[in-house]
């Protein structure tokens, strides 16, 4: 075997072995891992020591493990390629400095090299209201306002009745809203502002919830108010829950919360920084799209293959059955907010679906899957089939099985996909998944939950397409119907969404959140579009976004993004025709655009060429600039039926 082969061979049967090991047996491979991990880096194979740290950063990391890790990363930093950047400021009511060092390597495993500025121990305030602090000398991208219960400045006490306590309820809510506006305008970054988490003890014992003016109302109150009433760019980082998950008497355990104003037990401080840095990938467009499922074993006890529809282990009757019901209850609940699912086994087909369609105790049906793979190829090669066909990377995938080996085997020919560890016994399947926080979002519009929908309408599309002629006939029968808009009030969350998820079909990549958008909407020389489809088999939504503004003669594009699922369809033409119009309007005579090649968007590098547009400046990246002199230019022809003129 080749040595470098053997090298890598080495890493990856280390890292799997760490990953499927028992919590009290990982340190021995974990020193083994570390060890390679150095030499590998010392060898100058940063790409693999990247790949194999990437694959053990986990949210069960305990405190001297992620410590171990985070040196690693420390050392990789710079020598190996990240797929994205930010910068980050951490400003702390609390010590910060072990929890930013543990927000770094979870944002590594994610694929985003992080530049933090952390503030000095609780001056936060004075960091935000001060423009000449090193905050604003920063100029961050996301703020993680990092606060706790400590941090609250009015409090009600115990019997503050006739609406006393919601005063004071208020009165906070507006001191910590004015940091939020300020940060905005003078920054123009994303908030992320931790809530508050309820203590653990109680001074009026079972009645406290009851009781205006106790901590515990107080705080739920607080807590409440804050998320009803956040802007658009800001985002609760819910704590409480990361403390009533771990259990409140252990989350803060006095010791370190008193002697080293510490947030959290140090236990649970790789746990915090993995759910806060979830929030933050969110922000960059890293969020799973699909669930992918075995069957046996995975969505039922037993094999049907050998035990028969009546013989699987399923439902109501059994601890067994009950666990296996739950975990199904838990995947549906996803799909209906906008996560699909897909069916990827080692099973005969009609055998498999049957369970689907006639097993009295079977929650998830086959019209929620999206995708159904059940046959006897390999589950790599069935992955691919299940991206390609439902149009996402495999990188927006998480696949989940039962056996060891098949996760291992795809964790090695398909590193994209997150494959998480599952417990023997399926009562321990949810929070297996769910601790991974794979499905973060900073928002669910209208369109997340009607995507299983959008998907069964396209299987239908491309059964008559492949049934018709031509090309122009599919088209023409599919009786398309859009609307272009400017971005508003009312689809500004799914606007900035689908710039924060969309990969493939986006010139330029960059991420926009809401107070960005809102900026621009200010701003009288920019323009924004935005495009919602439908047809005869339903509809799509708002599936296309272009941000453009005015600079000399020109309207420059400076973000082009679709939803891969209406690839030429025509909605390219149609949002062309519209920021033509859109310039010509304003007196400009050229629309320029600008592609930046990312190693998910290489399909549309050759978007502005095949719209007639001409280069006119490239460097050695890869990044080109085209132009379109509008001098005599034609409207594309299309079959989308635009509702009404759109505003230009």
């Amino acid at each position: 075997m080749n040595p470098a082969t053997h090298a890598i061979d080495r890493l990856s049967d280390l890292s799997q072995q760490f990953l499927s090991s028992e919590k009290t047996e990982q340190a021995p491979v974990l020193k083994t891992l570390l060890t390679e991990l150095r030499q590998a880096i010392t060898e100058g194979r940063h790409g693999e020591a990247a790949a194999a740290l990437r694959q053990v950063i986990v949210p069960s990391l305990d405190y001297s493990s992620a410590l171990s890790l985070h040196r690693i990363r420390k050392d990789l930093r710079g020598k190996a390629a990240m797929p994205a950047s930010i910068r980050l400021a951490v400003l702390g009511g609390f010590t910060t400095t072990q929890i930013a060092g543990f927000i770094d390597l979870a944002l590594f495993a994610l694929g985003i090299d992080a530049e933090i500025y952390e503030s000095d121990f609780g001056v936060f305030r004075q960091e935000i209201l001060d423009p000449t602090s090193g905050l604003h000398e920063f100029h961050p991208q996301v703020v993680w306002l990092g606060v706790s219960r400590r941090d609250i400045g009015h409090r009600p006490t115990v019997g503050s009745r006739e609406n006393g306590a919601v005063s004071f309820v208020e009165t906070e809510r507006q001191e910590w809203a004015h940091l939020w506006s300020t940060l905005n305008e003078r920054v123009g970054c994303h908030v992320i502002q931790n809530n508050f988490v309820l203590p653990p003890w109680r001074s009026c014992a079972n009645y406290e919830m009851r009781e205006d003016g106790t901590v515990s109302r107080f705080v739920a109150d607080l807590n409440r108010a804050m998320s009803d009433a956040t802007p658009p760019y800001v985002t609760i980082h819910d704590v409480d829950y990361l403390a009533a998950a771990a259990g409140r008497w252990t989350w803060e355990d006095p010791r370190f919360i008193h002697h080293a104003k510490l947030p959290c037990a140090p236990e649970h401080l790789f746990d915090y920084a993995h759910n806060l840095s979830s929030l933050i990938g969110v922000q960059l467009g890293v969020t799973k799209k699909c669930l992918v499922l075995d069957l046996d074993n995975t969505l039922w006890g037993g094999v049907v293959g050998d035990d028969g529809l009546g013989g699987i282990r399923l439902g109501h009757g059994t601890a067994e059955g009950e666990a296996f019901l739950a975990f199904q209850e838990y995947a549906k609940a996803l799909q209906q907010r906008g996560i699909l699912l897909a069916v990827c086994s080692k099973n005969n087909e009609d055998t498999a679906r049957d369970v689907f369609l006639n097993h009295s105790e079977m929650l998830i049906r086959v019209e929620d899957v999206s995708s159904f793979k059940a046959n006897w190829t390999d589950k790599p090669t069935n992955l691919r089939a299940i991206a390609s066909e439902l149009n996402i990377g495999l990188q927006s995938m998480v696949f989940v099985d039962d056996n060891p080996a098949e996760r291992a085997i795809v964790r090695q020919l398909l590193p994209e996909v997150s494959v998480p560890e599952l417990p023997e016994d399926a009562s321990g399947y949810v929070e297996a998944i769910e601790r991974h926080r794979f499905f973060q979002t900073l928002t669910i519009a209208a369109e997340d939950l009607q995507r299983v929908e959008y998907y069964r309408a396209d299987a239908l599309r491309r059964e008559v397409q492949t049934s018709t002629a031509d090309i122009e006939a599919f088209l023409k029968s599919l009786n398309m119907v859009g609307h272009i808009s400017p971005v508003t009030a009312a689809n500004l969350e799914r606007t900035a969404q689908l710039i924060q998820r969309s990969n493939q079909f986006n010139l330029t990549t960059r991420r926009y959140a809401a107070g960005d958008l809102l900026r621009r909407l200010a701003d009288p020389s920019s323009v924004s579009a935005t495009v919602t489809l439908g047809d005869r088999f339903g509809d799509n939504g708002l599936i296309s976004v272009a941000l453009a503004a005015a600079n000399g003669d020109a309207l420059e594009i400076d973000l082009w993004l679709m939803s891969c699922r209406v690839l030429k369809r025509g909605v390219e033409h149609s949002l062309l025709n519209h920021l033509c119009a859109a310039a010509k309007a304003r007196g400009l005579r050229i629309l320029r655009g600008e592609y930046i090649p990312t190693a998910k968007n290489a399909m549309v590098r050759r978007h502005y060429a095949e719209l007639g547009f001409t280069e006119v400046a490239g460097d050695d990246t890869g990044r080109t600039v085209w132009e379109l002199n509008l001098d005599g230019w034609t409207p594309f022809p299309h079959f989308i039926h635009l509702e009404a003129p759109a505003t230009v």
